[in-house]
């Protein structure tokens, strides 16, 4: 049964990482259509992201009041039929309107999911499924691209990806007896409150390490094609397909780190993480004009960054104890979503107005950061636990 539910919970990963680039791959086309200015996905984008927020704030209520299947099952739901009223959708401001189940349907699923392998499944499982989310969010710009070029258009692209959801959702509905099984203890402590969860000792070193984290991810996803464009001279068509490098690098980088998250540990497994990233950024940063080198740069990054995010997730219930898990995640997940919202953006305002060459400058900030952040709640558990020792001595 628990293998039944592990197999389960890599289809529901899968889902997660499907809606995710689709909104871009799909955007040229349905911009025009519907009548929108060209910077008006961005608006869209905000609100799904403030949904996702809202909503992984929440998960530790809903979780300890539903159960984690349940939860599951109606965020995949609402986020299915959100989709679908894509699909249909005529008006610029209908698709803002849809955007809000869209958005809190993600959130709730992501921070729920998250934690349940986290309590229930070794390290591997973590990587694996996020690189089983990094499928996802590759295959749907193709089912995107597929539509567009035969007859179905951008509607059709929407609609194929929320009738797989909606096939997962009757998946979930089916299994929700696995589910309550395995998650009697979720009910068992209260929900923390999010002024509780602040309060967690060490808390805000692993929130701002998310926050940088998900920055350093989210930039080097969204801006990599204009990198190569603006300061490599690359062509768009070109540049295009390179934009892709990144989620090649995280998604191999996931399938490679899951056979040796056991041996190394979380917080080893992050500082490697870093280093790598550290490699791919000085490759970026070469003065050199050939495009080759940033390739491999691009390549480096998203491998350095794969372990980093399951890793996190993974020691949260070893960090903040596993009655706390829960909250912290969805609080975890809300500084993410906020993180990738607004320094993409803010990092164009950058290349607009100074040089879109200082990329490297940018995803190096976030990198120490990350690392400091993350080496601070090292030392602050290791002192708690000998604090811990000497009181029981």
């Amino acid at each position: 049964m628990a293998s039944l539910l592990l197999a389960i919970i890599y289809l529901a990963f899968i889902s997660l990482g499907l809606p995710d680039s689709l909104l871009g791959s799909g955007w040229p086309a349905m911009q025009p259509e519907l009548g929108a200015p060209l910077s008006a996905m961005g608006l869209v984008s905000m609100i799904i992201a403030a949904g996702t927020v809202v909503s992984s704030l929440l998960s530790d209520f809903l979780t300890r009041k539903l159960g984690t299947g349940l939860v599951t099952f109606i965020s995949v739901l609402l986020t299915a039929g959100a989709m679908l009223g894509f699909s249909f959708a005529r008006t610029f401001w209908l698709l803002c309107v849809l955007a809000v189940p869209y958005g809190l349907g993600a959130g709730s699923v992501d921070a729920a999911l998250n934690n349940y392998v986290a309590l229930h499944y070794k390290a591997r499982h973590m990587s694996w499924l996020h690189c089983f989310w990094g499928l996802g969010a590759l295959v749907s710009p193709f089912i995107m691209g597929a539509c567009l070029t035969g007859d179905a258009g951008w509607r059709g692209g929407y609609s194929v990806v929320s009738y797989i959801q909606f096939g997962l959702c009757a998946v979930l509905l089916l299994s929700l007896q696995l589910w309550g099984r395995r998650t009697q203890q979720e009910a068992a402590a209260k929900p923390l409150t999010l002024p509780q969860t602040l309060r967690l000792k060490g808390v805000w070193f692993i929130l701002i390490a998310f926050f940088c984290y998900s920055a350093l991810e989210a930039t080097s996803m969204q801006w990599a094609s204009s990198y190569f464009t603006e300061s490599k001279g690359v062509s768009t068509e070109i540049a295009a397909m390179l934009g892709s490098l990144f989620y090649i690098g995280i998604t191999a980088g996931r399938l490679v780190s899951g056979f040796v998250s056991e041996k190394l540990g979380d917080a080893r497994l992050i500082r490697i993480g870093v280093c790598i990233i550290a490699a791919g950024i000085a490759l970026l940063a070469l003065p050199v004009q050939t495009y080759g080198v940033s390739i491999a740069g691009f390549l480096v990054i998203g491998f350095g960054c794969a372990p980093i995010y399951p890793a996190i997730i993974h020691s949260t219930p070893a960090n903040f104890g596993a009655e706390n898990s829960q909250a912290v995640i969805g609080v975890e997940m809300a500084f993410a979503y906020i993180g990738t919202t607004f320094m993409p953006p803010l990092f164009g305002l950058i290349a607009q107005y100074a040089d879109i060459a200082l990329m490297p400058l940018w995803l190096a900030l976030f990198g120490i950061f990350l690392f400091c952040m993350t080496e601070l709640l090292n030392r602050a558990r290791k002192k708690s636990s000998r604090n811990g020792e000497e009181t029981q001595t």
